[in-house]
């Protein structure tokens, strides 16, 4: 028992240290990162402001490493965002907001239903939009070496959206990555693409007018064709050439005419025709990531809206996940 009792304490001793030695070097690279921000027109006043009281959130590491895009199965994440209680949460959000999205629908040329879709899938309309101190949050993944450029470039953004005023830094609490607000804008997002659309002298991602207004101005701006397809579930022949096969949302590759890969797909009558002149990919996005998956199931044809959300979020799933939201709401609207 005494033998139990020392390891235990061994162990603890051991965290301990691990943690007070993180959280010394963090407060380093703090010090370092504020001449990075200095150089970058952030002033003195608003870094210590808005950075002095920021930490190291060892959770953050942890949901950096194990992202439900990388371990669920495609039936098993879809299924669990574009469900039936999905949907009619969806409905009764629009019947309180109907005439807000529908006089952005026609502003933008963006379908609400697509809107509708992403906004559930990111936030559950609006119910969980995170509680993590975003500055810390990119602070931490900043210092993390894994993906230090980019969020570092995220954190430089921020910081000068608070120094201009068009962000309230009281108000930054988010998603464990950074993203803020109903639909989960990072800061280069917010930076390009957000809009204050009621005209109060500044940007409110938690508030449904420059919420909606700005993930529509980002959908238009970035290419969304209102009416076009998304994807199509497709069987596929054991004779399709492996290289067509896109297992990473990265940059889908060796893209065709659908009616050229009509010809590895299986009774391929439900796909219209006049779809034949359009540049589609195939993937089939548990291959490689879900232990012994299939080569060729699940597979889809994607066309050009798929690879809009996918600049959205970046992950093969969460695409397929707010078409089929999307679709499903359509019919229910």
């Amino acid at each position: 028992m005494k033998l139990i009792k020392y390891f235990i304490f061994f162990f603890l001793f051991l965290i301990n240290n691990l943690f007070a030695d993180i959280n010394k070097d963090f407060e380093i690279w703090k010090v370092n990162f504020k001449k990075i921000a200095l150089k970058n027109k952030i002033s003195e006043e608003t870094f210590d402001m808005v950075m002095s009281n920021t930490k190291f959130l060892s959770d953050v590491i942890k949901y950096d490493r194990f992202q439900p895009e990388f371990y669920e199965d495609t039936k098993t994440y879809i299924s669990k965002r574009a469900s039936s209680n999905k949907v009619e949460l969806g409905k009764k959000f629009y019947q309180k907001n109907s005439g807000l999205i529908n006089t952005v629908e026609n502003k933008f040329d963006i379908e609400r239903e697509l809107l509708l879709a992403l906004m559930g899938i990111e936030t559950n309309f609006g119910a969980y939009v995170g509680k993590m101190d975003i500055l810390s949050s990119l602070a931490t993944l900043s210092f993390d070496k894994r993906r230090s450029e980019f969020f570092t470039n995220e954190l430089i953004i921020l910081l000068k959206l608070i120094e201009k005023k068009q962000i309230d830094h009281k108000t930054l609490y988010g998603s464990w990555a950074g993203a803020f607000g109903f639909f989960q804008f990072m800061p280069s997002t917010m930076k390009n693409y957000a809009i204050d659309y009621d005209k109060n002298g500044y940007i409110d991602l938690k508030n449904n007018n420059d919420a909606y207004a700005s993930a529509s101005n980002y959908l238009n701006q970035i290419g969304w064709k209102s009416e076009n397809p998304c994807f199509y579930k497709i069987e596929l022949l054991d004779n399709i050439p492996k290289k067509y096969l896109n297992i990473s949302a990265k940059k889908l590759h060796d893209k065709k005419k659908l009616k050229y890969f009509r010809q590895y797909i299986k009774n391929n009558n439900h796909i219209d025709s006049k779809y034949n002149k359009f540049d589609v990919a195939i993937i089939t996005p548990d291959k490689d990531i879900i232990p012994d998956a299939e080569t060729l199931n699940p597979a889809y044809i994607v066309f050009d809206n798929y690879e809009i959300i996918l600049k959205w979020n970046r992950s093969l799933r969460f695409a397929l996940a707010v078409c089929t939201l999307k679709d499903k709401l359509q019919n229910e609207l």
